[in-house]
């Protein structure tokens, strides 16, 4: 469906299922240069099992108008417009990548407003190498070949893909060469200048899930602990053989692990 948010047209996927504001809401948050198609066999599940899903291409992304944000707390102000113009309750939130920090910053402002979180992918910090950053704002393709080479798992490379017919890595080049001019730049830059996971972590009031690659380069196993140190109440799960880009090369157990942890409002 299309939307009028903060002046803009805005497409958002909502799984094949009109929105109904009477059943618990779900975003889903794509990462830097994507859309919302990387959240698609996600999307369709939780939309036909007791879930209106709100899966948006943010602003300057996908089929959506307007600049992108150059900063989190820019795309978080925006995340909440949405929820405005939506009036939407009951609100869970899934974001991958440079989206789960969007998603963090979300419950540490909104809190009570936020019922579960799930954070893919993700780090307190998402530090971008110096050369990847101005080679993105450069728009050189040389910054789509580094997170296609770190972002897709060593085993989804080789072949063997989940979702028959599909190439994750060829997918994923052509998704970022059809971002728009600046749009990754402004979006790793947003990432690398926001620092302030662990406080978000510690303003966080509902039951959060970090879910991780275990060949994940972009954002190692290890950098989570302290997020779940710093989480009232978290649930970690390591999903085997996935890198960066689970949901595309593990979709059955990203889905599986997200049934799990939002098991209390599927139906």
């Amino acid at each position: 469906m299309e939307l009028l948010v903060d002046g803009h047209n805005v497409f958002v996927a909502t799984g094949g299922k009109e929105f109904d504001a009477n059943k618990p809401t779900l975003i889903m948050l794509h990462g830097a240069g994507m859309d919302h198609t990387v959240w698609s066999m996600q999307a369709r599940f939780f939309a036909h099992h007791g879930y209106s899903v709100l899966n948006p291409d943010l602003p300057g992304h996908g089929r959506s108008q307007g600049t992108s944000p150059v900063s989190i707390p820019e795309y978080t102000q925006w995340v909440s417009k949405l929820i405005n113009t939506l009036d939407a309750g009951n609100i869970h939130v899934i974001g991958h990548s440079m989206g789960s920090l969007i998603a963090l910053d979300c419950a540490a402002k909104l809190q009570k407003k936020i019922s579960k979180l799930a954070l893919v992918g993700t780090l307190p910090h998402l530090q971008v190498h110096p050369r990847l950053l101005e080679a993105a704002q450069k728009n050189e393709h040389s910054a789509y070949e580094t997170i296609v080479g770190w972002g897709v798992g060593s085993k989804a490379q080789i072949g063997g893909n989940r979702s028959p017919g599909s190439w994750i890595t060829g997918a994923s080049m052509r998704l970022l060469e059809a971002s728009g001019a600046g749009v990754l730049g402004n979006d790793l830059n947003a990432c690398n200048s926001w620092e302030n996971g662990l406080e978000a972590c510690a303003e966080v009031l509902c039951p959060t899930l970090l879910l991780i690659g275990s060949n994940d380069k972009m954002a190692p196993p290890r950098g989570t602990k302290k997020m779940s140190e710093s989480l009232q109440i978290s649930t970690t799960v390591t999903l085997n053989d996935a890198g960066h880009m689970m949901m595309v090369e593990q979709p059955e157990q990203t889905l599986d692990a997200l049934i799990k942890f939002f098991a209390g409002s599927i139906t």
